[in-house]
């Protein structure tokens, strides 16, 4: 029998399942490139890291004075994102460990992303992490995005499971935030090096300033046994 008893686990996807990034970051250059922004850098990149593509490509709009519509850009991250993520995304091996561990146990668990549903749906099975995801909410599916904790409640509705009962792992502050405001327990494994001295963090239950490279499955494993 699991030692988790009655506790359920939502995953972030980009950045915390799947090592996605570098294609958001592609993709968006490439859009930005076409109406006339060059010069765009991951470091410009890492300060969309953790907010949903719509919201991104709006502050796009405004920060660039861009004269697509937000439905233009999103449309167009969209499409490129995809081309890109189909074929190519890596699923970080220790995070894969834990999934399957968790499967094996019993546990419930459910996949929130600020990407849009057919993002999510082609990078699970892409991956073949689908075998074990299979409850799925995008931010496009929710009134608001992260940091509000829209995505992660319906995560848990759709379990079945009280919000309290829930763990969320996260790559960024302001899905550690959305797991704070929605009353779940925080795994934060920050993608960013420099922002794990977010205040957003120090919220988390437990939090690895090592990024994915500090994670272990039997640790956080063993955290979620210890803390239930």
């Amino acid at each position: 029998m699991s030692g988790l008893g009655g506790t359920s686990v939502i995953f972030d996807l980009d950045g915390t399942l799947v090592d996605s990034e570098p294609h958001y970051f592609e993709a968006g250059r490439q859009v930005l490139a076409e109406h006339g922004i060059s010069g765009f850098t991951w470091a410009d990149h890492q300060r969309y890291v953790g907010i949903s593509t719509l919201e991104t490509v709006t502050l796009w709009k405004r920060e660039y004075d861009l004269t697509a519509t937000v439905e233009e850009l999103l449309a167009a991250k969209n499409r490129r994102y995809l081309e890109l993520a189909r074929t190519s995304t890596r699923a970080y091996p220790r995070m894969r460990e834990f999934v399957d561990l968790l499967a094996a146990e019993g546990v419930p668990m459910a996949v929130a992303s600020g990407s849009s549903l057919e993002a999510i749906t082609a990078v699970l099975a892409g991956t073949g992490l689908d075998a074990h995801l299979r409850t799925v909410v995008s931010a496009d599916e929710v009134d608001r995005g992260k940091p509000a904790p829209d995505v992660f409640l319906e995560a848990a509705r759709r379990l079945g499971v009280a919000p309290g009962d829930c763990v969320v792992l996260e790559d960024a502050a302001p899905g550690a935030a959305a797991a704070h405001a929605a009353g779940m327990r925080c795994i934060a494994v920050p993608y960013v090096a420099t922002q794990a001295d977010a205040a957003e963090f120090a919220t988390a239950g437990l939090l690895l300033r090592g990024g994915q490279g500090e994670f272990t499955a039997r640790a956080a494993y063993d955290w979620l046994c210890r803390t239930k």
